[in-house]
């Protein structure tokens, strides 16, 4: 062959160009996911009206007229010009937050020992941050403090009695701390019951599936306010005589309970995706039901899940306020207690206010737990690369 017939062969790699202007950057990306088609550009622009219409009432009765100082309901309290009476109220009436945060916070938790309440919030993050992060190493010592040696400390800490530490009853406990020991609890335990439960619902040991299906069932066939009742009022009555429980562990029991039904059937949604191949490959490598289950199943099962996991976790965060009907008072307990049961605060502004306090604080936690199950999810789709 000729010299002159590989002319055409090139003999450096060719540098790389930058994508069409159609194609990348905010006009690309906008035509692509705002404005494909004629009813996706419909939708678009009714949110955008949408928007425009309620954002800027929503600013303004949040921050822009709102209220934020004062000692009691009078300082939000508009006035018509040369006059005395109210006739309406500016915006938010913020100081009734301010005021009363603590309370919205630890409830009647005494407060010369609330550094007990902080200092268990602090190592509870120090933990939990660590165990959520892929990169940071020793996830299974970190686990076991977390889950293991954390709910130890955190009892010392909150309840007292040893170690010179004051005792405070389970009935001062109240607000964001009650509903984060609530949903902390509920999340730790019916994670693994539910686990357990779905396998059990699936085994062919007909007791033990019988057993599985009857709690399940029955659970799940009940809402959380009946189960809370049960919990409170005729647990006691199957325990020993002389043998007493906390009526905050009574609430816990039952939330942990109610969740764990729920979760054991998403589990079981997730082990009957897993397709019947791996069931028989892990036989044949001779792997034990445990070991099976443990180190082929569970793990992708889990992982097809994600988002009906966090879901429930959610769910049950939520789920926490209705607490209030056996009077416990978490975070939106005892904002409602402080509206109907302090004169100085007492008016629908400030209920407003403390009702949207509590629906953002709300809002923070639940966003916070569906980004990170995104994030999640993401990162273990890894059979599904597109």
């Amino acid at each position: 062959m000729q010299e002159h017939d590989l002319s055409w062969v090139r003999t450096e790699m060719a540098l790389a160009q930058s994508a069409p202007r159609s194609e990348a950057g905010a006009f690309a990306w906008g035509r692509k996911n705002l404005f494909a088609t004629p009813l996706n550009s419909l939708m678009t622009a009714i949110a955008i009206v949408a928007v425009a219409w309620f954002l800027p009432k929503i600013l303004n009765w949040l921050l822009f007229d709102a209220v934020w100082t004062g000692t009691d309901r009078t300082a939000c309290l508009t006035t018509e010009q040369g006059g005395q009476l109210p006739v309406g109220w500016s915006g938010a009436c913020w100081p009734f937050v301010i005021n009363r945060f603590g309370y919205f916070m630890f409830g009647r938790y005494p407060i010369d020992e609330r550094w007990r309440v902080i200092l268990t919030g602090i190592l509870f993050i120090g933990l939990l941050i660590p165990l959520l992060i892929p990169r940071v190493p020793f996830k299974g010592l970190n686990a076991v403090l977390i889950f293991g040696i954390f709910p130890v400390v955190a009892y010392i800490l909150l309840l007292g009695g040893v170690f010179g530490l004051p005792h405070v009853e389970t009935s001062l406990w109240g607000g964001l701390m009650v509903t984060l020991v609530l949903s902390y609890v509920g999340i730790a335990v019916s994670l693994p019951l539910g686990i357990i439960l779905a396998l059990g619902r699936r085994s062919r040991m007909p007791v033990v599936k019988l057993l599985s299906v009857i709690f399940i069932e029955t659970v799940r066939g009940v809402p959380l306010v009946t189960v809370l009742f049960m919990a409170a009022f005729m647990l006691p009555l199957f325990v020993p005589p002389g043998v007493t429980f906390d009526k905050l562990l009574r609430a816990l029991i039952g939330v942990a309970l109610f969740a764990s039904a729920y979760m054991a059937e998403v589990i079981r949604g997730g082990l009957q995706a897993i397709p019947r191949g791996q069931y028989e490959g892990a036989d044949s490598l001779g792997l034990g039901y445990w070991q099976k289950m443990g180190l082929i199943v569970m793990p992708q099962a889990l992982k097809l899940v994600i988002p009906g996991i966090v879901n429930s976790f959610i769910s049950l965060f939520k789920d926490t306020t209705l607490v209030l009907i056996i009077s416990m008072f978490d975070l939106l307990g005892t904002v409602k207690q402080s509206i109907s049961g302090d004169p100085t605060w007492a008016t629908p502004q400030t209920a407003k206010t403390g009702y949207v306090f509590a629906a953002l604080i709300f809002w923070a936690f639940c966003f916070g737990m569906s980004r990170y199950s995104m994030f999640m999810e993401r990162r273990l789709d890894t059979g599904y690369r597109r």
